[in-house]
């Protein structure tokens, strides 16, 4: 435990001089306001970003709670399908009577997988349960209404790229590769607990938070920092070609790290500069594989799922706003 800690230890030093060194880089090279100044937006950033992001954290890992130690055993599973693809094709809807933004998916998705569902399911739900939420759905509407097809790209395209997903790692010939050790090891915990569901539920509810907890301070310091060191003035003067407008959009999306649950706003104040392919492929990519969310599943799946992930999800977008812009 020693070298594995102090290796983590020094690579999180690294990583936060390397982040110092440089916004002193950007200093001296860009004209902008003061370093201090930067340091205190982008830490004022990350806190809102982690503020955001808590209770849903929280509220997911209830969920995960009540799934692994509260369900009776079969119950879930008695009223899915047998078949993989239609058993895939149901989790992509659970989203719909699980309104939880992306953070608090982590948790609970990690609790299906506990229970015993496949890392091709788990992943299926990830995806889709972020976009098919009521929340997500009604905010967007709120937003755009039918305008431009957006909400019904976004919809749609949520609900394919996490299929699409899904039957990708489902053809994986050996799914525990796809795993942390972290994570196979939480899982043998939780399998052997003693007591009874109440003692149960307290240690799961410490563990998971445990597991999540520092990925999520990590991910929203990420966040911070990167909306420091990218100037939104390069992104908002590529606005209006209709192919480098989603990719920086994508760019964005990556970056800013917003809820789901209320980044149709934050898109809205977009659309009257970048097209509406661009501000789709915001609002898919956003909830999917932005920095904050791609710390919290590193806690769960390894890097190399994370960078297909990534690939799939951005290129489906990409395609995706081209279809809106030609459509729009």
């Amino acid at each position: 435990m020693g070298p594995t800690f102090n290796g983590r230890a020094a690579g999180g030093i690294l990583v936060g001089l390397a982040i110092v060194a440089a916004l002193f880089a950007l200093d001296t090279l860009v004209q902008g306001p003061p370093l201090p100044t930067r340091l205190q937006d982008g830490l004022t950033l990350s806190i809102s970003v982690l503020i955001e992001s808590l209770p849903f954290v929280v509220l997911g890992v209830m969920l995960s709670i009540v799934v692994q130690v509260w369900v009776p055993p079969g119950a879930i599973e008695r009223w899915m399908p047998r078949a993989g693809w239609a058993r895939r094709l149901t989790l992509s809807l659970l989203g719909i009577i699980v309104p939880v933004c992306e953070c608090g998916n982590v948790p609970f998705a990690r609790g299906l997988m506990m229970r015993g569902f496949s890392v091709a399911e788990t992943l299926t739900f990830l995806v889709a349960a972020p976009i098919v939420s009521p929340i997500v759905i009604i905010s967007t509407y709120q937003a755009f209404g039918f305008s431009d097809g957006i909400l019904i790209a976004r919809i749609l395209g949520g609900f394919v790229i996490a299929n699409l997903i899904g039957w990708l790692y489902a053809r994986h010939p050996n799914p525990d590769q796809l795993l942390t050790e972290r994570f196979r090891a939480t899982c043998e915990i939780v399998e052997h607990e003693e007591g009874g569901k109440w003692r149960r539920s307290a240690a799961q509810f410490f563990i998971e938070l445990r597991a999540v907890m520092p990925a999520l301070i990590i991910g929203s310091a990420l966040a911070g920092a990167v909306q420091v060191l990218v100037p939104r003035q390069a992104l908002l003067a590529i606005g209006s070609n209709p192919v480098l407008s989603i990719v920086a959009m994508i760019a964005l999306a990556m970056i800013v790290s917003i809820c789901s649950n209320v980044d149709a706003f934050f898109a809205l104040s977009f659309a009257s500069t970048f097209t509406p392919g661009a501000i789709t492929a915001f609002l898919i990519v956003g909830p999917l594989v932005d920095v904050k969310m791609l710390a919290l599943l590193r806690t769960t799946f390894t890097t190399r799922v994370l960078v297909g992930m990534v690939v799939t999800v951005v290129l489906s977008a990409f395609a995706i706003g081209i279809g809106v812009n030609l459509l729009a």
